[in-house]
This record gives structure tokens, C-alpha cells and sequence, in this order.
């Protein structure tokens, strides 16, 4: 709300509402003269290329979350991003844009603002060095203060940011009309004799109008969670509040929390309990339940599970590796953009294995670009740099550079050379102990380091040189990825011994046999498979194939003709034990869902443990025949689902599916009914029951769509979560995009149970 709104008074503590003097206060922003001077505002270039470079004058609004900017001449059109979709501010020419006009403005004027998700980057040039650091080191702490904000502050800054979208005339207050276009837009159907009734309730000033805090409250009459309450009073002796014994029963009875429920329950109330009064008698109100309830402690993700906690110390084969394909492409594969943000964005997502497609470039530079194709073309040696600097930001954890090697000799030895001078001592340019070893090494050793997969002249034993030039002419079925053709052709190629050297332990090899590779294969010798061959052999040969990924790294990627960068369905090349399996991190869709739900886990870090069946040699599992069995049981209710449809006066219609996606027995999708007209606070109450044999490679995925009669469903939310990082009993769900970044405050409410069968 407007500046002249703020208000300090606090309301008595009950145990019926949470008042929070955040949504319209600002901490720390007296004291600080860069936010100062962005409430100011700046003129600034706001870069697109080489040629579009305009004026525009940004500023921060009064609610310290929205950065505003309009062009000179667009009379009284303006743009708006909130600071909650920017996920990082770089300093310098660190974009493509702004090095392609790095002669013109010095780089202490310039920074890139990069968003979540797909979202472009915004590239800025201030007036002044000065300038752009106050902006640089204002944004950075505004990003700061929204990754600090606990679940209560989100909500209330969602709260702030529909009372402005509602405030049409900006005088700080709404009147009822206000507010019944405000429902329309938080997809609240509801009849206008009960908006009154609640409008009238709230508006305690008896203006016609309501105020910041009377807004507060009318919107906590709006969402009363009678879901949540219900278990709250079943768990209450007095109906009111919960004692620390009322407390204990319900994480032990419905949480089935076994281990020091007593100081768990303590620590509940220290964190969540809003009432001082509250805290002193150990007790928690509704309020402080409903908080913990939507904290990450009461989320379905294991918090035990989010940070590193698998074994790092086995070897590579032993891991799932998240993987990237055509990696420097930002849209498909015919005519998309090649960019070496690409690479930045798989990288700062935790993927851990990219992909670069080398050919023969103009001035002796070899270039990156997908063949035979109308895509554009990034040097090699930006794809290194931008590797170097930002392979290890996000995961301490060994990147792979796939290297599709189309190249002369001559370039070849160019890529070495740019290999070894970029990325100095993060390139593992020999075996870790100095001689060949029998086994992979692990995670854990090999932090820190750049490892490349391409062809090798001989292997880790020996190098083999033939003649004078230090060249060898290796035979092998260059399957041309002019996949719109997709003719085969046998070629030769050679490989110089200078990029032959950089491969250490992925050495590309081809594929004959399972029986073969069992009695001939070396460790450190890498088969990549399309999608269709590997599905070829799993379906015909599934425990060969856990087998031979229980000695040895296999790579499964996209068949050619996914020309439109789609992806295949990661978890049946999972099911194998296949550890890269590659996918196209610039689409997204449920193949990426799958790939951000396995990696959540462990850190994010971009390795995920096998489960120990798949890493046993003599393992006999076999994806399409297992023999566990669990029973999981959810049942469901919603709270704020965004709006999908933009036409007007349109209001969701949700319903959910729950999807196992696991080895085929377990494959399964359930669907509630759907509830008509209410994206608010659509309560299901439908009970959605699998039996699983296979756990731990289940992913459970939840899906949320507006129902629609005549046409598909619109998307309007999902989240995916390992089973095995599942925590039982009452649990939200805080949904994300299509993109994979969180949509605050959409949530599912769920009740969780795994039993064995």
C-alpha cells in the first residue's frame, strides 16, 4: 500500500488472528542509502543487442518489492517486475548482450538482472559506476530479505500485493466494488450477500471503505482453513488451543514422529507460535498450528532430505547424474538460439553433465551450434569460460563436458588447448592416483573437477600414437545428428592426441553387446543410447542392463526427430540404472518435473545414490518384475490456486491428479473429482490409494488442473518428491509454475499415509 498507510498500532494477541505489522513496514530500509536511491529512481539503457539500446526510467515502489520502469515517450504505459523473480544480479559484461557492446559502455556501468525460471535476462547500463552499484547491492539485498521471508511474510506480502492490484485509484482504501473485482481476480466465487456480509464485519471504521489492517482482517475471515481446523479441534482438550501433551499426540499419533516428539513439540512453539502469552504457557493456537502446518517443517518434503545426506564416497556409476542435452540451445533444435546462458542456467540448476556439439569454425576457432541446423553458433572457448565460472557455484560435485567432437585435427588441438588454459587445475587432466586404477572414483573425490567425455586414442592404460603427427584415425559409426534426414553413415574420423589426453575416465565408446561389454569393456568407457535403443533394451534385456550400469556410466539421450526440444520420460532409463540420462533443460514439462523432483534431494547437487540393489553387480533386480510392496494413501484439499485462465470473470474449476512414476508395475494416475468455480479453497476430500512395489525409485508427482469439458485441462500447478523423502501425516504441498519456481501462496493439503502391504 501507499507510503501514507503505514501503520504501527498492533492488535491484541488472540488466538484467533495473526497480526503482522510487516506487510506494511520495511525493515532496514531508513538506514540504507541504496534503497534510498532506488525509491528515487534512475534513468537507465536498457539493453536487447547491439543495435536496441533505449532509455527507460526504473524505480522502486513504495513496497519495496516492485521495480517499476516506463520509456520517455509511452505517455502513461509502464512495465513491472516483482523482486521476487529475480534470482541474481550480475555484475559487469557477464551477459552476451552486454559483451557485444563491452566497447561502448565500461563494465562498472553495467549489470544483468537474471529471473527465475525461463524468463530473459534484463541487461542494464546506469549513468554512472555509482549508480549501478547502488542499484547492484540494493537489488541484492531486496533478493536477500524475499529468501529470508518465512511463510507467514510471504503470505502477507501476497496479501500486500493484491490490496495494490485491487486499490484501482490508489488512495489506500478499498471500497466493496473493489473488493468484489478482487475476489474475481484471488478466484473466489462467492455470492455478493456474503461479501457484503464479510466486507461489513471488517470494516470496523464503518468508512464504506476498507483500511490496511481492516484489509488484513478481511482477509482472514475470507480464508478461515476449516480443514486444518477440524484436526486442530480433534487434537485440542479444550477446543482452543493445543496443551504440549495435545501437541505430542498429534506428531506422534498423526506425524508418527518417534523420536523426541517432547522437544520437537517445544521447539514448534518457540518457532511457530505468533502469541508471547501463547509461548509462556507452552501451548499453540490455531494460528501457531496452521504456521508450523505451512512451514518447510510441515511440508511433505523431508527437511532431513534436503540437504546432502547419501554416501559421496562410492563410485560414479553408483549415482543418478543430472543431465543436460543440447545444452547451449534456449528454444529448439532447428532454429533456436545457441547461448552460453544455457549453459549458465543447467549449471545454476545443479545439472552436472552438458553437452557441446563442436565443429570447424571461421579464424581457426572451432564453434558450438547443432549441426546441419539454422541455429546460431557460440564460440568454444565462451562455452569453457562460461563452465569454468560457474560449474561449481551451486554443487561441489564433478560437471562431465559431453563433447560431440565434429572437428579438424587442427581445431581439436585448439579445444585442448582453450580446455587446459581456461579451466587450469579444475580440468582432471590424469587419474586420480596417477595410474590406472579398476574402478571409477566418487563424487567425493573428485570435487572441484571438470571431467570430459569424448572419443580416446587407446585407453587409461596406455596412449597410443600413430605416426609423427601424434594423430590416430579411429573408425566409428558417426551417426550424423542431421537427424531431420536421419541417414546413417559410416566415417572415419581423427582425433588429435592433445584432446585424446584431456579424456580421462569417460571415454566414448561404441556399444556392441551386454555379453560383450561384460567380458571386454574398461570402467572408465562410456555407451550412449537414444532413447528408443535404450527402450529397446529394456524392454528385452532389463536385468543385463542394471548389470552392466552397476559397472560402467551410460548416457541415454533425445532421439533426433524431437526437433521441438521435447523431452522422453527420464524414469524409465532410471529404472535401468542409466546415471545420465540427458534432457533438455530449456523445455518445460513433466520429463523436467520428474528430473527437479529426483533432485531435490541430496543437497541439490546433482547426485542422487542408486539404490543398493542397482549398485550390486550380481544384482538380479529387474524394472519390469519387482517384489516389494507399500500402500500409499493421500487425501487432498487446496488453498489459493493461481488464476490460469485470463479470460474475464473466468474462476478455476481444480481437480488433482496424483501420478506414480516408478518401474512399470507401479505406474499409476488417480484423479479427485474437480470442484466448480473455487481456485481458493476447493476442499476434495477424495482418497487416493497405490500399491507400490519398487519405493525407492518412485517418484509420486501432484498435478493440479482447471477442469475443462470441452477442451484439455489447463495447467495450474505441480510438485514431484521422491517417495522415499516423503514425510507422513498432515503435510502442504507449496506448488510450483510450469517453469519450476514457487507460486506463493498455492498450496495442497494432504494427508499421508505408507504402509506395508
Amino acid at each position: 500500500p501507499p507510503p501514507h498507510t503505514h501503520t504501527h498500532k498492533r492488535k491484541k494477541s488472540q488466538a484467533t488472528w495473526i497480526w503482522v505489522d510487516y506487510l506494511f513496514t520495511h525493515p532496514g530500509i531508513e538506514g540504507d542509502g541504496n534503497l534510498q536511491s532506488m525509491l528515487v529512481g534512475a534513468m537507465m539503457r536498457k539493453i536487447k543487442s547491439r543495435t536496441w539500446k533505449k532509455q527507460r526510467y526504473f524505480k522502486l515502489q513504495d513496497d519495496c518489492m516492485t521495480i517499476w520502469y516506463k520509456s520517455k515517450k509511452a505517455g502513461n504505459a509502464h512495465s513491472t517486475f516483482s523482486v521476487s523473480e529475480v534470482e541474481a544480479v550480475r555484475e559487469g559484461h557477464q551477459s552476451e548482450v552486454l559483451l557485444s557492446i563491452a566497447n561502448e559502455f565500461p563494465a562498472n556501468r553495467c549489470f544483468t538482472l537474471v529471473f527465475r525460471g525461463r524468463k530473459g535476462n534484463l541487461d542494464l547500463v546506469a549513468e554512472s559506476a555509482e549508480e549501478a552499484q547502488s542499484w547492484i547491492r540494493g537489488i541484492r539485498k531486496l533478493i536477500e530479505n524475499v529468501e529470508n521471508m518465512g511463510e507467514r511474510e510471504k503470505l502477507d506480502q501476497w496479501i500486500s500485493d493484491w490490496f495494490k492490484k485491487a486499490d484501482k485509484d490508489r488512495d489506500g482504501r478499498m471500497n466493496f466494488k473493489e473488493v468484489r473485482d478482487l475476489l474475481k481476480m484471488m478466484n473466489v466465487d462467492m455470492n455478493e450477500h456474503h461479501a457484503l456480509r464479510l466486507f461489513t464485519l471488517a470494516d470496523k471504521s464503518c468508512s464504506g471503505s476498507l483500511e490496511d489492517d481492516e484489509f488484513v482482517l478481511f482477509y482472514k475471515m475470507l480464508t478461515q482453513r476449516e480443514d486444518v481446523l477440524t484436526v486442530f479441534q480433534e487434537f485440542s482438550s479444550d477446543g482452543q488451543t493445543l496443551s504440549h501433551r495435545d501437541l505430542e499426540d498429534f506428531l506422534r499419533e498423526e506425524q508418527l514422529e518417534g523420536d523426541n516428539v517432547q522437544q520437537h513439540a517445544m521447539h514448534l512453539i518457540e518457532q511457530y507460535e505468533p502469541s508471547e502469552t501463547a509461548k509462556m504457557l507452552n501451548i499453540m493456537t490455531f494460528d501457531g498450528f496452521l504456521m508450523y502446518l505451512s512451514s518447510t517443517e510441515g511440508s511433505i518434503f523431508n527437511p532431513q532430505q534436503r540437504g546432502i545426506y547419501q554416501n559421496m564416497t562410492l563410485p560414479l556409476c553408483h549415482y543418478f547424474i543430472s543431465s543436460s542435452h543440447n545444452t547451449y540451445l534456449m528454444e529448439d533444435q532447428l532454429r533456436g538460439q545457441s547461448s552460453v546462458e544455457g549453459y549458465i542456467r543447467a549449471l545454476n540448476r545443479g545439472c552436472r553433465c552438458v553437452e557441446v556439439d563442436c565443429w570447424d569454425g571461421p579464424s581457426g576457432e572451432p564453434i558450438v551450434y547443432h549441426g546441419h541446423t539454422f541455429t546460431s553458433k557460440i564460440l568454444f572457448k565462451d562455452v569453457v569460460t562460461t563452465v569454468g565460472n560457474y560449474a561449481f557455484k551451486v554443487s561441489e560435485y564433478p560437471v562431465i563436458l559431453s563433447i560431440e567432437n565434429h572437428c579438424s585435427v587442427e581445431q581439436q588441438r585448439v579445444m585442448a588447448r582453450h580446455l587446459s588454459h581456461i579451466l587450469g587445475e579444475k580440468l582432471l587432466r590424469k587419474p586420480l592416483d596417477g595410474h590406472a586404477s579398476t574402478g571409477l572414483p566418487s563424487p567425493e573425490n573428485l570435487k572441484g573437477k571438470i571431467l570430459v567425455k569424448a572419443k580416446k586414442i587407446g585407453g587409461l592404460e596406455e596412449n597410443i600414437v600413430s605416426d609423427d603427427d601424434d594423430v590416430a584415425e579411429m573408425e566409428e559409426e558417426n551417426l550424423h545428428r542431421d537427424s531431420v534426414r536421419g541417414r546413417r553413415k559410416k566415417s572415419k574420423q581423427c582425433l588429435s592426441k592433445e584432446l585424446s589426453d584431456c579424456v580421462i575416465y569417460c571415454k566414448s565408446f561404441h556399444f556392441r553387446s551386454f555379453k560383450h561389454s561384460q567380458m571386454h569393456s574398461k570402467f572408465y568407457e562410456v555407451a550412449s543410447f537414444t532413447e528408443s535403443k535404450a527402450r529397446k533394451y529394456l524392454k528385452e534385456s532389463g536385468a543385463e542392463f542394471v548389470q552392466h550400469n552397476s559397472r560402467q556410466l551410460t548416457r541415454v539421450y533425445p532421439t533426433g526427430f524431437r526437433t521441438d526440444s521435447s523431452n522422453f520420460h527420464p524414469q524409465e532409463m532410471w529404472n535401468a540404472g542409466c546415471q545420465i540420462v540427458a534432457l533438455n533443460f530449456q523445455t518445460a514439462g513433466e520429463g523436467m518435473d520428474l528430473n527437479d523432483g529426483l533432485f531435490s534431494q541430496n543437497g541439490c547437487c546433482g547426485y542422487v545414490l542408486k539404490p543398493s540393489f542397482m549398485r550390486q553387480t550380481k544384482s538380479g533386480f529387474d524394472p519390469e518384475t519387482p517384489q516389494k510392496q507399500e500402500d500409499y494413501q493421500p487425501v487432498i484439499s487446496g488453498q489459493q490456486l493461481p488464476k490460469v485462465n485470463i479470460k474475464e470473470g473466468s474462476i478455476v474449476d481444480p481437480l488433482v491428479r496424483v501420478e506414480i512414476h516408478g518401474v512399470p508395475m507401479d505406474q499409476a494416475k488417480q484423479e479427485t473429482r474437480y470442484i466448480e468455480n473455487n481456485g481458493f479453497n476447493p476442499v476434495w476430500q477424495d482418497s487416493l490409494r497405490f500399491t507400490i512395489h519398487t519405493p525407492e525409485l518412485a517418484l509420486v508427482r501432484f498435478v493440479v488442473e482447471d477442469y475443462d469439458k470441452t477442451s484439455k485441462n489447463d495447467f495450474v500447478g505441480q510438485y514431484t518428491v521422491p517417495l522415499t523423502c516423503m514425510q507422513q501425516g498432515y503435510r502442504h504441498i507449496h506448488l510450483l509454475s510450469r517453469d519450476g519456481t514457487s507460486i506463493p501462496p498455492s498450496s495442497l493439503f494432504v494427508h499421508v499415509r505408507i504402509t506395508e502391504v
